[in-house]
């Protein structure tokens, strides 16, 4: 059993495992760099220690800091949260060594599906799809034009060295294969220096799905139900739900099941997400596994009624997978979407915005939980990352859910750095997002508002003036940050 754990992260996501490790009656130890002496997640765990400057490498990247921190404190178990240590195989060897345990995979799951080619081969070996491509050494045009051909059009001939669109061609027949092949190693040269391409399969108005596992240390792997991550911007994820809008059930299920035989085939242990691409074919192919819990879910935990911090210490202690759900079947309850809250400037090409934030007030109502490291004085400061809060709403139908979630967006008050509340806001209340027609592109083909209206600013301004005036001093750090409550 867990006596101690250590939250070898910040923020949030250490605020959110001391809730659960507060109702299983685990003591809780906080690591903190300089600037988050004072942050919440120091406040609530049950001892902290310094572990360093505020730069990450200094402080929560630091594994002989973190190391010192645990020896120091005796904490026999550690949850890496998400980023940071969280995926580093070589933390995940050293505590083995050390003999505590870490809540995640073993060290060889998290080295195999770090490595985009050999999870590649691994899941093409185990039976699960991926996007069907080329990318070999034979770079002579008929070879590729050739491969083109097996591969089916549409295609994308991308530059192996490449990024930032260069050395990119989108191709839709047949006789625009070499004119392009030309025009993309001509590209790639004169931008990498290397002319090397690579062909695979275009995903037309491509749907990010991805799948809840779990796996226990008796050879059981189960799934919780996907999610649906379509709205991203520059690949970063903003609006995450579940159930995924408009997917058959026959095809909800097919997808899970292939996350399982995907966990399976590794012998995958503790909470882990198999991500999809999935064409409006209908045809889904396996893009990365996450070896670790996923910032967005909450979303899970709420149509599922499951807390998955739990799950990921019960697991760690030798738990059963049965022994968690009383060998009850779990099932999808309702809707739930996840919006995350940044300190950044629309406006500005989404440039974070640091400083004090000098007030914050989120709704407090039924079926919304906010999950948040920060509170009235905290700072947002250049070393991690700016987001503020995330907000998630539970509601019986999606309509419901998306109307609870966006009014209480609208309610939140944040003084200080510039925030993306409004562009939220304004996704939620899209047409087409209302209609479940979401894909990767969403966000660059449609037009969202940055920033309301004068006279809805102004209207704004009024009401957080207002709160000010009426500002209460909360009579504890979690009525700060709220207690959540439906899981």
């Amino acid at each position: 059993m867990i006596t101690k754990l250590l939250i070898a992260n910040r923020g949030e996501i250490a605020v959110r495992v001391i809730r659960t490790c507060k109702k299983l009656g685990i003591k809780t130890v906080a690591v903190y760099s300089e600037v988050d002496k004072d942050s919440p997640h120091v406040k609530l765990a049950d001892e902290s220690v310094f572990v360093g400057e505020p730069s990450p490498t200094s402080s929560y990247l630091n594994i002989s800091n973190i190391l010192e921190a645990i020896r120091k404190t005796k904490a026999d178990a550690v949850h890496p949260g998400y980023g940071f240590l969280s995926e580093k195989t070589e933390f995940a060897k050293v505590l083995e060594k050390e003999g505590v345990l870490f809540l995640g995979p073993t060290p060889e799951s998290m080295e195999l599906m770090g490595d985009k080619i050999n999870s590649r081969i691994k899941m093409e070996a185990a039976g699960v799809p991926v996007v069907p491509g080329y990318n070999g050494q034979n770079q002579d045009p008929k070879n590729l034009q050739k491969e083109a051909e097996r591969i089916g059009y549409p295609l994308m001939i991308k530059a192996t060295a490449g990024g930032g669109g260069k050395g990119m061609k989108r191709v839709y027949k047949p006789e625009e294969f070499l004119s392009s092949l030309e025009s993309a190693q001509r590209e790639a040269l004169k931008s990498f220096g290397d002319g090397t391409v690579f062909v695979e399969k275009y995903i037309e108005t491509p749907r990010h799905i991805e799948v809840q596992v779990f796996g226990d240390k008796h050879g059981n792997v189960m799934h919780l139900f996907e999610r649906e991550c379509s709205i991203q911007r520059r690949h970063q994820k903003v609006i995450e739900e579940s159930p995924a809008p408009n997917l058959p059930v026959a095809l909800r299920d097919k997808i899970c099941q292939v996350a399982v035989k995907a966990a399976q085939s590794i012998q995958y242990v503790g909470a882990g997400t198999v991500e999809f691409i999935l064409g409006k074919d209908e045809k889904f192919y396996f893009l990365e596994m996450n070896t670790r819990l996923q910032v967005e879910h909450p979303v899970t935990e709420y149509i599922t009624g499951q807390d998955l911090v739990e799950w990921q210490i019960r697991v760690a202690e030798g738990k059963k997978l049965s022994d968690l759900t009383a060998g009850k079947a779990i099932t999808q309850n309702g809707h739930a979407i996840e919006a995350r809250i940044y300190a950044e400037d629309p406006e500005n090409n989404f440039l974070p915005s640091i400083g004090i934030l000098e007030y914050v007030e989120f709704p407090d109502r039924d079926f919304l939980r906010v999950d948040t490291g920060v509170e009235t004085g905290s700072e947002i400061t250049v070393f991690y990352d700016p987001m503020i809060a995330k907000m998630i709403a539970w509601g019986k139908t999606r309509e419901e859910c998306t109307s609870r979630l966006r009014e209480s967006i609208d309610s939140t008050v944040i003084f200080g750095p510039v925030t993306n509340t409004f562009y939220l806001s304004g996704i939620l209340s899209h047409e087409e997002f209302k209609k479940g027609l979401t894909h990767t592109h969403f966000l660059e083909e449609q037009t969202i508002a940055f920033t309301p209206e004068r006279e809805v600013q102004a209207d704004a301004f009024s009401f957080a003036a207002a709160a000010l005036s009426e500002k209460k001093k909360s009579s504890g750090i979690w009525e700060a940050v709220g207690q959540g409550g439906f899981w």
